[in-house]
């Protein structure tokens, strides 16, 4: 329905799916209000037939979810392939958002990497991937966008400019208006720091539910990060879904419950525990048992790391999705490094234990595996039969005097140890505590945010404070970052006007009110700012500092400790996190 610009018949939708009407008018009934909650209007008329009604903005809104909730890297990065036989959901959705259109947008934003004002995340890139194949190909099927404040030509960005001398495309203002916002909007979601608002509440609750499974199993998962990452992008939009009053369906449920029948019950008791006000149904713990389940499977134990070369000759895309795929699923795998055919059949044996490759290699087979980028469960199986079955029964390669066992030298390690150290030690001695006075009629952060800036120290602060002020609550009107249960409050931002990383505490007497939302209060409050171009072991550094958020020592340090102590206990947490970066033995 989205596809179309005129009603479709009842009949032929349940021709189309092989469904009775009522299975398709009780669809329907389940649809409208998600429809409505999108702009959009359900026509239902009988001798009329079915039709949705809405801007083409909310329609290609919607298509852009349906694809980013229904596909993964795999359907969007893998290879071009007939899935309407084996997979015909896929494949419309595929040809909805344009998956030509996909390819080639995802080269020419490789070819403008360095024009991006922002650095985004693989999650955002991916997403900006899609709204904007989706929007190329709506426009190549004459559907276009008419707003009237699409209609401003002073919008165009340079990067868009590029992006359309790459394609080769001629578009209305319009259009190009559109697509610009789309970009800008797109960049600022990672204009800051660290994560999102929205997201703190999803991460605290999901690292709850680990513990309490790891306590129950008596094993550590916390160390399995896809697990938790798996979780975070899982558990958001399917409670808000069950929130919604949307009906979850799980077919594999019944096998799910016979073959984890004691992680079935150890995860809905941590589900009721973690989440009491909220009726999850066992179709979703089955779903959340699976993520636990493939996450207990990634870590049964190797009898040792395994040090893996990566040659893949299909592109970025590919290569990137095939080491992200081998980290979740196998993460016992070091990939030390990515190689040409060329070059990996002349490394050294004692610099891996292992060749993965997309292509057939001139070497013996108990050297190299051949994969497709895809990974698939088969294939994992198949990696896991061969490293047990032939590359652990090798003896370990020897090494020489200047390589260890993560494949780097001794220098390469120090070198990045120097890296992390001094970010942490510029970080930590500019780090300061500032407790404050609120006055009667000075208690909004956007009245307390210019002495908080002056009170930093800085001259290239003090001299843009009201720019790099406007910043923060610009941040600030997306969403209140207050610590859940907690009177803390992150402000964060990069900016252009900030030279280096910065970190500061400010503790008011009384509480502080950060925006139009009564509830965004807080009396404490960590300000991190950052310069516009962050390098990444910085951004790094930083983001690991936001997720100690979480823990209650530091929380509790950072309402009554001094300034020493909380230096102590965040660089105590950084050098653990660096030990286990470098896989630093003592």
């Amino acid at each position: 329905m989205l596809e179309h610009d005129e009603p479709i018949k009842l009949f032929a939708l349940a021709h189309e799916l092989r469904v009775t009407m009522p299975t398709i008018s009780h669809d329907l009934d389940e649809l409208e209000e998600l429809i409505n909650k999108h702009g959009m209007t359900l026509v239902r008329r009988r001798g009329y037939g079915v039709e949705i009604i809405g801007s083409e903005e909310d329609k290609r809104h919607s298509i852009s979810l349906l694809a980013i909730n229904h596909l993964d890297d795999s359907d969007l990065f893998g290879q071009f392939k007939n899935l309407t036989v084996s997979n015909p959901i896929t494949a419309q959705l595929l040809d909805m958002i344009g998956k030509e259109n996909f390819k080639r947008l995802e080269h020419a934003l490789w070819e403008l990497n360095d024009e991006w004002p922002h650095t985004l995340s693989e999650s955002n890139y991916t997403r900006l991937l899609i709204k904007l194949s989706v929007a190329l190909t709506r426009i190549a099927n004459n559907c276009f966008v008419t707003a009237s404040e699409y209609r401003h030509s002073d919008e165009i960005i340079p990067l868009l400019r590029s992006l359309l001398g790459v394609l080769n495309l001629q578009l209305p203002i319009e259009e190009k208006t559109y697509l610009s916002q789309l970009l800008n909007s797109e960049a600022f979601l990672d204009n800051g720091l660290l994560i999102h608002h929205e997201d703190m509440p999803t991460i605290e609750g999901v690292r709850l539910l680990i513990l309490y499974v790891e306590d129950q199993l008596n094993m550590s998962l916390m160390e399995d990060r896809s697990l938790e990452e798996g979780l975070i992008q899982h558990i958001k939009p399917a409670f808000q879904r069950i929130k919604d009053g949307i009906a979850i369906r799980n077919p594999m449920l019944v096998p799910i419950k016979k073959d984890y029948a004691i992680l079935f019950s150890i995860v809905q008791s941590a589900v009721q525990q973690v989440y009491p006000l909220l009726q999850v149904p066992d179709e979703e713990i089955g779903y959340i048992v699976m993520h636990f389940g493939a996450s207990l499977e990634r870590l049964k134990p190797f009898p040792r790391k395994i040090r893996a070369v990566l040659v893949c000759t299909s592109g970025i895309g590919s290569s990137k999705l095939l080491a992200v795929k081998i980290a979740n699923v196998l993460p016992q795998i070091d990939l030390i490094g990515h190689y040409s055919w060329y070059e990996a059949t002349r490394l050294p044996p004692s610099r891996y234990d292992l060749i993965i490759s997309t292509v057939d290699l001139p070497l013996e087979p108990d050297r190299y595996i051949k994969l497709s980028p895809l990974l698939t469960p088969e294939e994992t199986n198949k990696l896991r039969s061969y490293i047990e079955g032939t590359t652990l029964k090798k003896a370990t390669p020897s090494l020489s005097a200047n390589e260890d066992t993560a494949g780097q030298s001794p220098l390469d390690r120090l070198l990045q140890l120097q890296l992390y150290s001094g970010i942490v030690l510029q970080l930590l001695d500019g780090f300061h505590v500032h407790d404050l006075t609120l006055l009667p009629d000075q208690n909004r952060l956007d009245h307390q945010l210019p002495n908080m800036l002056s009170l930093i120290g800085k001259p290239y602060i003090d001299a843009n404070r009201e720019n790099i002020a406007d910043q923060l609550l610009a941040r600030e009107l997306q969403g209140s970052l207050v610590i859940p249960d907690t009177e803390l409050a992150l402000l964060h931002t990069r900016s252009e006007w900030i030279k280096e990383p910065l970190l500061a505490l400010y503790r008011y007497d009384r509480t502080l009110q950060l925006g139009e939302d009564e509830d965004a209060q807080a009396k404490h409050l960590l300000m991190m700012l950052g310069p516009l171009k962050l390098d990444s072991y910085s951004l790094e550094l930083l983001s690991e500092i936001s997720a100690m958020l979480l823990l209650p020592d530091l929380l509790a340090l950072l309402a009554h400790g001094d300034a020493a102590s909380i230096k102590l206990f965040i660089s105590k947490k950084l050098e653990q996190y660096i030990k286990t970066k470098l896989d630093w033995r003592e």
